[in-house]
């Protein structure tokens, strides 16, 4: 494994866990070149997912671009990166389950915007506005009104 800092490629790991779902394992190494430490994670090797997108182009899955995608929506939120990563192992580990190879990006799309429901409010009207690809004002408080129904039939806190 490279270091990121100096490129070195003589490390030791100094710690290894699973997490909670047991499908990764974080593991910390140090460079034997410059002493800084830095985190791996290793995970099973999966089959490829391809998503089709809705102009019907097909597009590799791309857990990086799915996570900045959600961080982007939770940015000044309270939420940890960590919490992040999480809901984007649980997305990716339902989409594998799925047992497809193509999966249509509004399967995908649909899946955050219920993950992020559940999570945190504003997050999700982020992501929605830019999911949904509001028009105007009236597309967002169309959204809003059904959050704050959707709230006051099921309250979750």
């Amino acid at each position: 494994m490279k270091c990121p800092y100096c490129g070195g490629v003589d490390n030791k790991v100094i710690d290894s866990r699973m997490t909670k779902e047991g499908n990764t394992i974080r593991r910390r190494r140090e460079c034997l070149g410059c002493d800084r430490r830095f985190t791996t994670y290793e995970r099973v090797e999966q089959l490829p997912l391809v998503l089709i997108k809705k102009d019907g182009r097909r597009e590799a899955f791309a857990r990086a671009k799915v996570l900045a995608g959600i961080q982007k929506a939770c940015e000044k939120r309270n939420i940890s990166i960590n919490t992040l990563e999480q809901f984007v192992d649980e997305l990716e580990r339902e989409l594998q389950e799925m047992g497809e190879k193509e999966i249509p990006s509004s399967v995908v799309g649909e899946r955050i915007m219920t993950k992020l429901h559940e999570l945190d409010d504003v997050a999700y009207v982020r992501f929605a506005s830019v999911y949904r690809e509001f028009k105007d004002i009236n597309d967002f408080m169309s959204e809003l009104k059904e959050l704050f129904s959707s709230r006051t039939r099921s309250p979750q806190q």
